[in-house]
């Protein structure tokens, strides 16, 4: 027997388990690189046992260098897919920059194309994302990118990224009993455009496993893995909820005759937007083949829904959208915060001092119009900060998300939110926003998209319909804040 396969995109059939390398780097965290040939000989035998989609990045130690080995040692009838991720710092993502990115990956994968080059941004106030984007658009119509993918992206910018024109096939996201984000708003932005989910973190690092039902919380934590995903499970409701989690999937693992990891990773799988499951591996260690095949033999029933549902009521969602823990306090990584993968988040946009006005200064976003019109992005006179009439509008003068209110609202408040930062304060100082749009049929997918932005601290808002606005934007929007204080570290 062997895992079931679905399509990703046409001619990429992958396993819909997927064996994740990012263990690799933990493996190695004491600076020796594991052996190329070691490794790539356990990757074989996965291969050889139907597991033959391997998922790793360009920061998971050397997995690239092994699957490359892998790879080239490989005397199948069918070569095993290889998905990859890009995870650059913030900043200008220029061709150059992006093809020497892309290149990395394929010289260190040893191959002419990879099957799907998955993009990660740490920030989306910093508006290079869909510069990089689309020039992998580019590149994937050379032949040296297969498919597309991103990871940790919310629906809003997934939304945004589909409506410029990106052809995205999938999106990588965390998706576990204990996280439960990617069922909610993503799913219905998989579905409108069909994208499909990788999902990781199903087992949160081997915590929802029998190996804890019923074991006390542990005092340390050794590896990285368990060191985030405890922060999942801590601001899900802390171990007491796992523990009831844990039960309700015990007992539906009895009745089916199988483990709770099975349960936990076959509800996960089974909602209709998910292509497949990231399971890591130890190359060289334990290996669970077997065991994960017994996803393929059973199926969770209304019953069994209905157990977890009720566990699940005893737990707190895990906030925000699906890749906050990586822009969003509380920062649910290995460390707490973003100090394990970036010494700081660089950003566009940078203050100007008023050489006349003590305690005023301004932000400039290179709009075409701004120096034609003699206007600023934002200006702060000290604790106020004002943001003109901002427009989906990116770089010089391209117009984002043509025809889309929603994917330029989203792309606006980003520019908003990153002026407000610029200037000191912080988006939830917001005290004020007003929407201009062009007309009836733009109020919902703007009002949604502004909605979601402001979940939490919702400013005042006031929205216009003007029949018209110039050049081919649905939508413009200006804001005001107060700097609080309270939200700087």
């Amino acid at each position: 027997m062997q895992p079931d396969r679905k399509d990703l995109a046409p001619g990429l059939s992958i396993s819909r388990i997927l064996t994740g390398l990012w263990q690799v780097a933990d493996q190695e965290r004491d600076g020796k690189q594991m052996d190329p040939v070691t490794g790539a000989v356990s990757l074989a035998e996965y291969a050889k046992a139907g597991f033959d989609t391997f998922d790793m990045a360009d920061h998971y130690g050397s997995a690239e260098l092994i699957t490359g080995e892998m790879l080239n040692r490989w005397n199948g009838e069918t070569r095993p897919r290889a998905f990859t991720k890009w995870c650059p710092e913030p900043g200008p993502m220029t061709p150059e920059i992006v093809r020497a990115g892309v290149q990395d990956r394929l010289d260190r994968l040893g191959v002419g194309r990879v099957d799907l080059l998955q993009f990660h941004w740490w920030s989306f106030e910093h508006p290079a994302w869909l510069d990089a984007l689309h020039e992998m658009t580019k590149l994937r119509a050379e032949g040296l990118i297969g498919e597309i993918g991103v990871t940790n992206f919310d629906a809003a910018h997934l939304d945004l990224a589909l409506a410029d024109g990106i052809p995205l096939v999938s999106n990588q996201v965390s998706f576990s009993l204990i996280d439960r984000r990617a069922a909610g708003r993503l799913a219905e932005t998989c579905r409108k455009h069909d994208v499909q989910l990788l999902a990781y973190g199903t087992l949160c690092g081997g915590f929802l496993s029998d190996r804890w039902l019923g074991k006390r919380e542990p005092d340390t934590i050794a590896d990285w893995s368990r060191s985030k995903y405890l922060r999942f499970i801590n601001t899900a409701g802390g171990w007491d909820v796992l523990q009831t989690i844990l039960r309700a999937a015990g007992g539906i693992a009895r009745k089916h005759g199988v483990s709770i990891s099975n349960v936990a990773t076959r509800w996960v799988l089974e909602h209709a937007h998910v292509a497949g499951v990231i399971v890591g591996a130890r190359l060289g260690e334990n290996q669970h083949r077997d065991d994960n095949l017994k996803l393929f033999q059973f199926e969770l029933d209304a019953d069994d829904h209905e157990m977890l549902d009720r566990a699940f009521a005893t737990s707190v969602p895990i906030p925000g959208d699906c890749g906050d823990e990586y822009r969003e306090p509380p920062f649910l990584t290995a460390s707490g915060d973003l100090s394990h993968h970036l010494a700081s988040m660089p950003t566009e946009l940078e203050a100007v001092d008023d050489p006349e006005v003590p305690g005023r200064a301004r932000v400039f976003s290179g709009s075409l119009w701004e120096p034609i019109a003699g206007y600023c992005r934002a200006l702060r006179d000290g604790d106020r900060i004002v943001v003109s009439g901002t427009t989906a509008t990116h770089g010089v003068d391209r117009t984002v998300a043509l025809d889309d209110a929603g994917a330029q609202t989203t792309y606006i408040l980003d520019k908003i939110a990153a002026s407000v930062r610029a200037l000191g304060g912080d988006p939830k100082d917001i005290l004020r926003t007003r929407m201009y749009l062009r007309g009836d049929e733009d109020v919902e997918a703007a009002a949604r998209a502004h909605g979601f932005r402001f979940t939490t601290n919702p400013p005042a808002n006031t929205t216009f319909l003007v029949g018209n606005l110039i050049g081919d934007f649905r939508v413009e929007i200006e804001a005001e804040a107060v700097i609080s204080g309270k939200f700087q570290p």
